[in-house]
């Protein structure tokens, strides 16, 4: 799953980027840019990927990505409103624009805590995302001159969020070790991506074709991923299940089988244990809450 290099471009006039995407669905268009990006999630739930986190996502979701950090959110089920499209707002700058501002206004140093965290991708703790959804809200409506103010007021929020937390294992422009690794691990983590949930290649053949013993893949995968590969083909499973259960009306054992699974019950154990609840009634909540 090679990620797709992303054009950003700046409209005259400006030093920053809005998009303000509505759409029925948000497609998984997996790629990146060498622009951190953060963006607000609306009336949205699904799965969102960064790097090597995947995680279940729900509106009012609020991440900044660092430069080059592979990603993307993928949602076909609306979370407040039916009638209404799914919102992504995306705010993009470059990193020079991010290191003239703490360069040139003291009062803005604190923006080198995003410059820190924001490598890896920081998903924004609930309170911090409240508090900011208004603000950016509100950009669309603004003009140019008056949208950058707004931003001023964002991104000092963002960087004193104490509940702030890192979602990828390494920044994609400071990987750990050497890029030796980071090619390997990108290789190995694109081989489970594309292979059928099904029938994933197991450790070994990923092991030979990384170049590895078995144990030394082991420890690599984990070392890098902070998971073994059989945790991390599990979420890659319960991720496909839940957002199966969310968009269809699929019966419990198709789910499972297209997840991998092979006997419903297998998958039942393993979706209560990873999510405190069973299949039918991670469906049934969700139906709920979207009434």
């Amino acid at each position: 799953m090679k990620p797709q290099f992303e054009q950003v471009t700046l409209a005259p006039g400006e030093s920053w980027t809005l998009l303000w995407r509505e759409l029925p669905e948000l497609p998984f268009l997996w790629h990146y840019h060498p622009e951190y990006e953060l963006t607000l999630t609306l009336n949205a739930r699904g799965q969102r990927h960064v790097g090597d986190s995947l995680e279940d996502f729900e509106s009012g979701d609020l991440v900044l990505l660092g430069p080059n950090q592979p990603h993307t959110w993928a949602a076909s089920e609306r979370a407040d409103d039916e009638t209404k499209p799914m919102l992504a707002v995306v705010v993009w700058f470059s990193e020079a624009w991010l290191q003239r501002l703490i360069d040139g206004w003291p009062e803005l140093a604190v923006l080198r805590r995003l410059v820190d965290g924001a490598g890896r991708g920081l998903h924004f703790s609930a309170a911090t995302a409240q508090a900011a959804r208004p603000l950016l809200a509100r950009l669309q409506d603004l003009t140019p001159e008056q949208r950058l103010p707004v931003l001023l007021q964002v991104l000092p929020l963002l960087a004193r969020d104490e509940g702030a937390r890192a979602l990828a294992t390494h920044a994609a422009n400071s990987p750990p070790g050497d890029n030796k690794a980071r090619g390997r691990l990108d290789r190995v983590l694109e081989r489970l991506h594309a292979a059928p949930l099904a029938d994933p290649p197991g450790a070994p053949q990923l092991a030979a074709e990384a170049a590895l013993s078995l144990g030394a893949f082991h420890r690599f995968f984990r070392r890098h991923t902070g998971m073994t590969m059989l945790d991390y083909l599990a979420q890659l499973r319960i991720g496909a299940a839940c957002q199966a259960l969310i968009s269809s009306e699929k019966p419990i054992g198709v789910v499972a089988m297209e997840a991998g699974y092979g006997t419903a019950a297998h998958f039942n154990r393993q979706f209560l244990a990873r999510k405190g609840m069973t299949p039918r009634q991670f469906r049934a909540s969700y139906r709920g809450s979207s009434r």
